[in-house]
């Protein structure tokens, strides 16, 4: 993914935060509390999601054409089997920017697939082909392990279906691995030639007609010391799910992490999946209050020893309280 420039938001935004100052009915805000159910939510195990941040890493760089890439591809889908979800492979040839011609495969894992009614949490699996933000020049050819930018938001969302599996919240869930994310052009101006497999699966859903009722997309979200804002495209698609996302954090206590501020736009999955497949998605996607990613966005410091639990937890338990309240 790449970064774009802060952008000022419309006034329009703001009219969300705006309320009546009419008196209520409090007899009927009492009723209404009453009738609230209060859910139980499973506990997302950080452990676990960082042992399948490890596992994806331990294949190495995941570039489309390696056989790490086809090795860890096969491993995804048997998890998502073995945590009893439907998995549908989607294969695609995707031509890069440079004429590569890309063996890509979207990995998709459905719960309730008979329901309607569903969510749909994506990250991408692929990981950078080169180090090409690395401050050494001489590793700028040198694929990246992608620990955080890949591995993470696939972990987390392992976890995830492990719970589901578990204990089934109301709406169908499906959980798609998106390939073919990070193998853009060093130009930054040219937009399409990231998040391939994210434009095929929008032209392209593993089921016909498939809508969800909204989208998250997980990138970059195991980190150390890692800050959340709201995603500039989010907020243009999706503010409503930003909201709900934000409240939810807040809720649990992760306030300080998921900050109620714009963090630029980022041309990521996400923005594809709103464009074509017309589905309301947000980018939980780290972030710097300056500008930029984290310092080890595709460097080949991109490795296990700056995956934090603590954010994994974070973000993992945040999304669980999303879903599992949605009705």
């Amino acid at each position: 993914m790449k970064k774009k420039p802060m952008i000022v938001l419309t006034s329009a935004f703001l009219l969300l935060s705006a309320f009546s100052c009419g008196g209520g009915n409090k007899a009927n805000s009492t009723n209404e509390q009453s009738e609230k159910v209060v859910v139980n939510v499973p506990q997302f195990d950080a452990d676990s999601a960082y042992l399948y941040v490890k596992n994806q890493v331990d294949f190495g760089p995941r570039v489309p054409n390696t056989k790490e890439h086809v090795a860890c591809g096969n491993y995804l889908a048997k998890q998502l089997k073995d945590f009893g979800a439907q998995v549908t492979d989607q294969y695609a040839d995707l031509i890069a920017y440079d004429g590569t011609l890309l063996k890509a495969r979207n990995i998709i894992g459905s719960y309730k697939p008979e329901s309607k009614k569903r969510i749909a949490l994506f990250a991408h699996w692929d990981t950078r082909p080169w180090a090409d933000n690395d401050p050494d020049e001489k590793n700028h050819k040198t694929p990246i392990l992608g620990a955080n930018d890949g591995a993470s938001g696939v972990g987390a969302l392992l976890e995830i279906a492990r719970l589901v599996n578990q204990q089934q919240p109301e709406l169908g869930i499906d959980i798609i691995f998106l390939d073919a994310e990070d193998y853009g052009a060093h130009d930054q101006n040219n937009e399409e030639s990231w998040c391939l497999g994210a434009q095929y699966w929008a032209r392209n859903p593993h089921v016909q007609g498939y809508n969800a009722r909204f989208g998250i997309l997980l990138d970059m979200v195991g980190g150390k010391n890692t800050v959340f804002l709201k995603e500039s495209y989010s907020e243009q698609f999706a503010p409503d799910i930003n909201k709900k996302v934000w409240k939810a954090a807040k809720k649990l206590g992760y306030g300080k992490m998921f900050i109620d501020e714009d963090g630029g736009g980022v041309t990521d999955d996400h923005l594809f999946i709103n464009r074509l497949a017309r589905i309301k998605t947000i980018d939980i996607i780290a972030s710097d209050p300056e500008g930029g990613f984290t310092p080890t966005w595709h460097t080949l410091t991109d490795n296990m020893e700056h995956i934090d639990k603590n954010t994994l937890k974070a973000v993992g338990q945040t999304v669980m309280e999303v879903i599992y309240n949605e009705k």
